[in-house]
Parts: C-alpha cells; structure tokens; sequence
C-alpha cells in the first residue's frame, strides 16, 4: 500500500508539471505582460516608462521561459516561468498582480467555500442515494417511471433559474434569508442555507438518476438473485448487498466533486454574493491576473490528484477484493 502511494504521488509530479506548463501558455498566448501591464494600470495611453516599470515591479520583465542573456542555470531559473510557477511545488503562492498575499487570501476564503461545498455533498448523497434506492426498489411501477421523468426534468433546467427562483421566493417574498452576501461565525448559516439547497436540489435529477442505474446493475447480478432465492427481503437486499457493492462506482463519482470542496462553486459563490475561492478565481479571470489564476489551477490540480489516491485506497476498503500493491 505504501509503495503504491509513493508511486501515485511520483507520476502526479510530471502531471503537475504539465499543467503548470499549459496553464502558463494558455495565459500568455492571449495576453503578453505588456497588455497586463496596460490593463493593471488602468489608463488608455500608458508611457513605455511606466509599462517597464510595472513588468519590473511584479517580476515580469525577464524572458518567459528561457533567458539566453544569462549564464548557467540562470538561463532557467531567471525566467518568468521559473519565478511565477516553479515555486508552487513548494506551495508557495506568492502576491498577486494586485499585490494581495495569495496564501494569505486562500487561508481566509477556503471556510465559505467549504461551508456550501461540504453540506452539498454529504447532504447530496444522502439524498441521492436514498432516492434513487426509492426508485430501484418499485422498479417498474409507476413511482419508478415518474421519478424517473421527474429526474429528466430536473437534469433540463438551468441552475440559474434555481438560483433566481431561490432568491425570488425565499428572500424577496417572505424575506426568510439574505438573498447575498456572507458573515463569518456561526450566523453564516443564515447566508449558506439558501445556496446548499438550491447545490443539492440542483444535482438532484442527474445523481438519482445515475445511481438508480448503477442499482439496477448490481440488483441484476446472479449473488442478489441468490440471495432472494435464500429468502433475504427486498430491503435487506438493497442496504445489505447492493448498496455496499455499489460504492465502488459511488466512491469514483465523489472524487469528481473533491477539488470543489476546498474550490468553491464559482456560479452559487458568484449569484450570493459569498466571498469564498470560487469568486475568488471568477474575479481573478475576469482582471486577468496570472498569478492567482496559476495557483487556483494549480491547487485543484493537487486536489483531484490527491482525490484519486485517496479513491483508489477506499476500493480496498469497500471491496476486499481489490488490492492495492
């Protein structure tokens, strides 16, 4: 198991390393620091002095990934990419083009994004999972085929229109939470209630429906028909055998939505007014601003690699079949 951990996190450097790479051409193929620098400065008609004197302030006046004027390793090591990026690695995130201290900025947003993001998902599960038991335990009856229907029509709408019909009717009618904004301590409950349960009821038609699937598979198998033959009841069935041999699939669908966790839901963050990592990179995409943008990429690059490990490791623990070497 150890050898297998040390493995998975050595094939996550190159991954890392190629992300990095991506991440800073993809930046600097629609903007070079000369337009950063206009754009930061914030004037129409910016003197070349001033460009030159912003680029040197914030680091951005070296070569972008090769400095031939140098000598040694410095031809690397003296570069933007080797500045901005490398030190990631290290977690080391630096200031933004701002000037904000970005770890300092992630410290401080990561517990209202994680406020929304972790009721959503233990929340969500709970619901989905015992809906879509619901459905595949009258499967074929007619409560089977509208929750079926009910989910398609879920699945069609916008969440969008959840977060307006949200805000419309339990803020603005009857005034029941702040239809925006956030308040540290336990009065945030108040500011995170309405966006949790737009988050689940706005998952709900897609998950049910995918784990009523993943149900009916394993409900099909030639153990539950011997296990009925046995006599064992239908929910005895469900939450003895199927559930528990279709966590399996159940587990590599959450490690999709780990990275969100500590990321932050960039459209509910944005529509409520929650200052958490989701508008937190919006906003830096939106000013254009490279370094935050290079250490949220980078951060839910870590995170859905470390989701991955910790996946593959949970396999053995709901499966003793599967062992990890």
């Amino acid at each position: 198991m150890f050898a297998y951990v040390v493995r998975r996190m050595l094939y996550a450097v190159p991954i890392l390393i190629g992300v990095n790479l991506l991440t800073f051409a993809l930046f600097f193929v629609v903007n070079s620091p000369d337009d950063m620098a206009r754009m930061h400065l914030g004037m129409k008609r910016v003197t070349p002095e001033a460009i030159e004197k912003w680029k040197a302030d914030h680091g951005y006046d070296r070569p972008l990934l090769y400095n031939a004027q140098a000598e040694g390793l410095g031809r690397v090591t003296d570069t933007i990419f080797f500045e901005k990026s490398v030190r990631l690695f290290a977690f080391q995130f630096g200031s933004s083009d701002g000037g904000r201290n970005i770890g300092q900025d992630i410290g401080q947003r990561m517990w209202p994004s994680l406020a929304i993001a972790v009721p959503v998902l233990l929340l969500g599960l709970l619901v989905y999972i015992s809906f879509a038991m619901l459905l595949a335990f009258f499967r074929g009856t007619y409560l089977d085929v509208s929750g079926v229907v009910l989910s398609v029509v879920l699945m069609s709408i916008s969440l969008l229109f959840y977060i307006i019909a949200g805000q419309y009717v339990f803020s603005k009618l009857f005034h029941l939470v702040p239809i925006s904004g956030y308040q540290p301590g336990w009065l945030a409950w108040r500011f995170v209630i309405l966006p949790v349960a737009i988050g689940v009821f706005a998952g709900l038609g897609s998950s049910s429906r995918w784990y009523r699937t993943i149900f009916l598979e394993e409900i099909n198998k030639d153990y539950v028909r011997t296990a009925r033959a046995k006599g064992l009841s239908e929910p005895g069935l469900l939450f003895g055998h199927v559930l528990k041999n279709a966590l399996v699939p159940i587990l590599t669908g959450v490690v999709v939505v780990l990275p969100t966790l500590f990321m932050g839901n960039l459209i509910l963050e944005s529509f409520f007014g929650i200052p958490g990592l989701g508008s937190y990179t919006i906003d830096a995409i939106n000013s254009q601003d490279f370094a935050i943008v290079r250490a949220m990429v980078f951060l839910g690059s870590v995170l859905y690699i470390l989701g991955l490990i910790l996946t593959d490791i949970s396999y053995t623990l709901v499966d003793p079949r599967i062992r990890l070497s």
